[in-house]
């Protein structure tokens, strides 16, 4: 890669792009009907903000953990673990995005979102990646909660404030998380055993994992159904729902009766379509009915 592939590999692309989406499905739903030009501008400034501040984040991330993603195959080409950049490099990167995106956050949004954006950056880059990480299995459930975000900063970069619509898109995500990355832990577990890190899998085994993913997936399926039962959406985001949360249970329990890797595979792979499609069905809801 070039330097400029590099850097742009250390910000973790493709979870930022969720990260961004979800906060924006957020910004959507803060705003009765269409927005206007003011809330679109406001909108796109505060993505460019928590796009900024999640970059810097996932950089940092990297750095923090250069060597264990050395000694893990799906991670060992990231240009810090294979020393294509410093740690220099990379830390000055992070705090260069970091300090723009918290400054455009602050002076063109509201300092509510820049404070909250600042706390997520701090639960993901220290708290879970320096301290939840290494040291329990429960690593994915208690760190889940800065991943799960995004829609709360929306909320608030539009609204200026948090509301229980933010707080329930909140629990969605955080009770998607644990499920969604054991699944991939299941079929790295050899992987995460190499690099020491307490994944579920390693410290309580498969068939322990496998029994929570399942359970998981069945409390997700509940809070999926939040946004209908407050009025918060209506009949099109509830068929979605139901069928999106039916067909995360199904991959749990096929995969709590009979275990393979390709199942995990395709569980993962499934977990992702499914909050993507939930979050699109809110956002389909909230302009058509």
């Amino acid at each position: 890669m070039n330097v400029v592939s590099q850097f742009y590999a250390l910000t973790k692309p493709r979870v930022v792009q969720l990260i961004v989406f979800c906060a924006l499905i957020g910004m959507v739903l803060a705003v009765p009907g269409l927005p206007d030009r003011r809330q679109l501008w406001l909108a796109l400034v505060a993505c460019v903000g928590i796009w900024l501040v999640a970059a810097a984040a996932a950089a940092f991330n990297c750095v923090i953990e250069k060597g264990i993603d050395a000694r893990m195959k799906r991670t060992a080409w990231r240009p810090t673990a294979s020393g294509q950049l410093s740690d220099l490099q990379a830390l000055v990167f992070s705090a260069v995005l970091g300090g723009l995106g918290s400054w455009i956050l602050y002076q063109w949004v509201n300092p509510l979102t820049m404070w909250l954006t600042f706390a997520t950056f701090v639960g993901y880059a220290v708290i879970y990646t320096v301290v939840l990480k290494p040291l329990t299995p429960q690593n994915i459930v208690i760190g889940g909660a800065s991943g799960a975000m995004p829609p709360v900063l929306g909320w608030a970069a539009l609204r200026g404030d948090v509301g229980p619509e933010a707080l329930i898109l909140f629990l969605i995500i955080f009770l998607w998380t644990p499920p969604h990355f054991w699944a991939l832990a299941l079929y790295r577990v050899e992987d995460y055993r190499k690099s020491g890190l307490p994944m579920l899998p390693v410290t309580h085994g498969n068939e322990f994992t496998r029994l929570q993913i399942l359970l998981y997936t069945f409390v997700l399926f509940a809070a999926c159904l939040l946004p209908f039962v407050i009025g918060m959406s209506s009949w099109l985001y509830l068929a979605a729902a139901v069928v999106l949360s039916v067909g995360f249970c199904a991959y749990g329990f096929a995969l709590w009766r009979h275990y393979s890797d390709d199942l995990a595979r395709r569980t993962f792979r499934f977990s992702l379509i499914h909050l993507s499609a939930l979050f699109a069905a809110l956002l389909l809801d909230h302009y058509l009915l």
